[in-house]
């Protein structure tokens, strides 16, 4: 896909690396023109922070896509993420309707830990399985996974384990489905994939310390990755491989608390073959 044009829908928060001020930067990179439409502002992320304060977009969201609309701007990859809302899922869904010519990449973000985040509930798992069913890629984490495929969260499991969520999510609709956070081996992560071709099972070391935010870095640079290369498979582990490094580049850093320092690491990997 040559110069395409992407529109992300997620979050803000202004404080902390995640959602849009992960996405923006490293797309950006990679040299996407990449448009934003924020389903909500927050003073922080949700983790680790008290207080934070909230302010919903929804019903910014249709003047929006009213505007772009009348300006017959359209996209060529739709990237949905965090949400927050039943209402923002419906507002996704008719945005790929009216305004995607190609691509939709959802990660389901709502949960981590064999948990969802406060914010959501079972409801709001019914409508992403509505979302994630219309997809052509979704990235969820195990957690995710779980949620959305009706299977109880296990923190040891087997490759059958595994292989049930990957076809649960395929049988909701979803052409493509990555799994993150997946472990055989105490010592190593990887991604487990049911792809078009097949099922694929990339391994990485495991960095004992976690960041909040490597999962929005995780599917926006894969989804560089994809559009650069046109290859599923090696976006997988390029993808891996960038947010690996950008936690080894943030280790032993006790000020950096909030998320990984990835951006020295751009021209590296957005700008290499």
């Amino acid at each position: 896909m040559n110069n395409p044009k992407i529109l992300t829908i997620q979050d803000i928060s202004c404080y902390g690396q995640c959602s849009i001020t992960v996405a923006l930067p490293i797309l950006s990179a990679f040299g996407y023109e990449t448009a934003i439409l924020p389903s909500a502002i927050l003073s922080t992320h949700t983790a680790g922070f008290k207080d934070f304060t909230v302010h919903d977009l929804s019903d910014e969201i249709p003047k929006i896509v009213n505007h772009w609309e009348k300006e017959k701007i359209r996209f060529d990859v739709l990237y949905s993420a965090y949400l927050g809302e039943v209402r923002h899922i419906d507002l996704v869904l008719e945005i790929k309707k009216t305004l995607l010519n190609g691509l939709f990449l959802v990660d389901p973000v709502m949960g981590d830990n064999g948990k969802l985040y406060p914010a959501f509930d079972q409801s709001y798992v019914e409508a992403m399985k509505r979302l994630v069913s219309q997809a052509d890629i979704i990235i969820p984490n195990l957690t995710e996974a779980c949620f959305l495929a009706d299977v109880p969260y296990q923190e040891e499991y087997d490759e059958a384990y595994i292989l049930v969520l990957l076809k649960r999510l395929k049988e909701l609709g979803a052409k493509q489905v990555i799994i993150t956070g997946v472990h055989y081996h105490k010592d190593t992560l990887g991604i487990a994939s049911l792809l078009e071709d097949g099922y694929h099972y990339y391994e990485h070391k495991r960095i004992s310390k976690s960041y909040h935010g490597t999962g929005d870095i995780y599917t926006s640079a894969f989804l560089g990755e994809y559009l650069k290369h046109q290859d599923i498979q090696k976006a997988i582990e390029l993808a891996a491989s960038f947010v690996v490094a950008s936690i080894e580049n943030t280790l032993g850093d006790e000020t950096h608390n909030y998320g990984v320092k990835f951006e020295p690491l751009l021209s590296q990997y957005a700008g290499g073959k």
